[in-house]
């Protein structure tokens, strides 16, 4: 039906069987007999003829509306489907949050630029949102789900936290065995939209929320991190962040059989964003997957780790 639907848009577009013949380098007869083979098929008539013009019936401009998207779709669909099997190439800009950029992103990209040796990243660490359209962006890492209907979005993980201090700050500070005791200690803090004044916290059915302050604060987790490590307090940062610190000793989980967030309602879950108006380039399809294939890695090193 698709061809039928191509032909009935260019004798709408050109006005006579005649003229859509010569651009579609068919005979009017055969044009006609398109016309007529997609009426039947729908059974309607699309075009009232004359001998002077051809006049859209009300069924016929309501099917035009639909048949014109259907066929943007179609060539879209048709021209994403041609570049599965494209060699990755081209620039690939990359927009990530900071910490996200320095742990994750970063250590992996050798190791891609290797695999598609034609694709050249440019990549851009920073806290703040940016408009990936205006800023010519291609690829957004931001935690949370975009608000705004023309991106795509892909989930790449459930960003769950831990409670950690550094074993010395642990060895001096008042005992913490309950979130309640965190009164009592300095809360290293997150200060994204707004500061963040109260850790949330979950064992089975009981849920706390818990006033938390401190002596510094952060919109990017590294300095919190560092600060952490160096005995400056205590630290609620995703699991991702801080395995590696884990795995070394220079950190220890608090709290262990409280499950903490920095959201009432949410894990704050990372997502890969991209416009959603454009069909994935080679190069943004090959990163994105090869960037799932990392953290499914990671993640599940982390599983048995601390299962």
């Amino acid at each position: 039906m698709l061809n039928l639907i191509r032909v009935f848009i260019k004798v709408i577009e050109t006005g006579s069987f005649s003229k859509a013949g010569a651009v579609l380098k068919m005979a009017p007869s055969s044009v006609a007999r398109n016309i007529d083979s997609l009426e039947q098929e729908l059974g309607t008539t699309l075009i009232k003829r004359s001998t002077r013009k051809l006049v859209l019936t009300e069924e016929g401009q309501q099917f035009l509306e639909g048949a014109e998207k259907l066929l943007t779709q179609a060539d879209q669909l048709k021209a994403s489907m041609s570049q599965v099997n494209e060699e990755p190439a081209g620039v690939l800009r990359i927009s990530v949050f900071e910490s996200f950029g320095r742990q994750i992103i970063s250590p992996i990209l050798p190791e891609f630029l290797a695999k598609y040796p034609k694709v050249k990243i440019e990549i851009n660490l920073d806290n703040q949102m940016v408009d990936l359209s205006r800023d010519n962006i291609d690829l957004g890492i931001r935690i949370g789900r975009p608000a705004d209907s023309s991106l795509r979005a892909r989930k790449l993980l459930n960003n769950y936290t831990w409670l950690c201090a550094s074993p010395d700050y642990l060895a001096k500070a008042p005992p913490l065995t309950q979130p309640a005791d965190l009164i009592n200690h300095n809360c290293l803090l997150l200060s994204q939209d707004r500061q963040i004044t109260h850790w949330y916290f979950k064992k089975n059915k009981e849920q706390l929320k818990v006033a938390v302050n401190g002596n510094l604060s952060s919109k990017g987790g590294t300095p919190l991190l560092e600060a952490a490590v160096n005995g400056g307090g205590i630290v609620q940062m995703s699991q991702w962040m801080m395995l590696d610190l884990i795995n070394a000793k220079q950190l220890e989980i608090c709290l262990a059989d409280w499950k903490p967030s920095l959201h009432e309602d949410t894990s704050g879950e990372v997502y890969a964003v991209y416009l959603g108006n454009k069909f994935l380039r080679p190069a943004l399809r090959a990163f994105i997957d090869f960037l799932v294939m990392k953290l499914e890695q990671r993640l599940s090193a982390l599983k048995d780790r601390y299962k």
